[in-house]
């Protein structure tokens, strides 16, 4: 690995303050000054709806309320730099709250998202997913070694995070082929993210869950094409918890078509353990090479 910057601490750079709205007010304001540490070509999607959260959670102040469920709409591309964050609760009940948050640069549109936290309540307790079949975290290939041409390394937001490959190969590489629409990586951040109890942070997962590119770029395979994909919007759902570090993000593009994608992620922690489901569209730009028709479907 071979970054000229030091990891930097997720929690701390989207910890906002308060910027008014307090007495009673329906609305709650925050200040946040968003890094470069996080950016891809701007600041994560994922890394902005944590700040929308983190400001949420600061709004409800009770911790017995966690996040199960959050979209995020992408107005237009957020830059790093100064952004303010106007919290409303929608829905405050005794099982669940519900809230919106506006996150914009001054005179903005910014980013919306809506989140429900809520608190743990008897219930039945089923498993219909199941693990993908992929070597653990020590048995996979460090994405981000230094061979003279990972791209990993020139975008910030990988000096944050160990990344290893489950499944599919590495793109810049001799060896890159065309598979299916899908790609596993094992995430986990280089300075840790615990909440209170000392489990991973549930604010911690959008972050990892918003780059479902990559199952896309697995899919089309070597050659002269070049995309961007910004995300137009992200859903992550939050079902567990672990302590664990390491947090595998299986992703796959269901379909791109005129200039538009959707994907979706499962994250599961190394004892196979379904933490969280992710869902996006993203808005396809072209910047060399001419697109190309390919069935990656796995019967394809």
């Amino acid at each position: 690995m071979s970054f000229s910057w030091a990891p930097a601490d997720l929690a701390a750079d989207i910890a906002p303050v308060r910027a008014g709205g307090e007495d009673g007010a329906a609305t709650h304001r925050y200040a946040l000054t968003i890094p470069r540490h996080w950016d891809f070509l701007f600041p994560s999607g994922g890394v902005v709806t944590s700040a929308a959260l983190r400001a949420a959670a600061l709004t409800i102040d009770d911790p017995s309320y966690r996040l199960v469920s959050a979209t995020s709409i992408f107005c237009e591309p957020i830059h790093a730099g100064d952004v303010v964050i106007d919290v409303e609760v929608l829905r405050a009940g005794g099982a669940a709250v519900q809230t919106r948050m506006h996150l914009h640069p001054p005179e903005s549109a910014g980013a919306q998202v809506l989140a429900t936290f809520a608190r743990d309540r008897a219930g039945p307790d089923i498993t219909g997913a199941r693990m993908p079949s992929v070597p653990p975290p020590d048995a996979c290939l460090d994405l981000l070694a230094d061979d003279g041409k990972n791209p990993h390394l020139k975008a910030p937001f990988f000096a944050n995070v160990d990344v290893r490959l489950a499944r599919g190969t590495r793109f810049w590489t001799p060896d890159f082929v065309a598979g299916p629409a899908r790609y596993a990586r094992w995430f986990r951040y280089r300075r840790p993210q615990r909440d209170a109890a000392g489990r991973l942070d549930r604010l911690a997962l959008p972050p990892i869950a918003d780059t479902m590119p990559a199952a896309l770029t697995h899919a089309i395979g070597p050659g002269p094409y070049r995309f961007h994909a910004p995300s137009l919007d992200l859903t992550v759902h939050v079902v567990d918890d672990t302590d664990r570090e390491w947090v595998l993000v299986s992703v796959y593009a269901r379909r791109a078509r005129a200039g538009w994608a959707i994907g979706e992620a499962e994250l599961w922690d190394d004892t196979g353990r379904l933490l969280a489901f992710a869902s996006q569209a993203m808005f396809i730009r072209n910047v060399t090479g001419d697109p190309p028709v390919r069935d990656a479907s796995e019967s394809g």
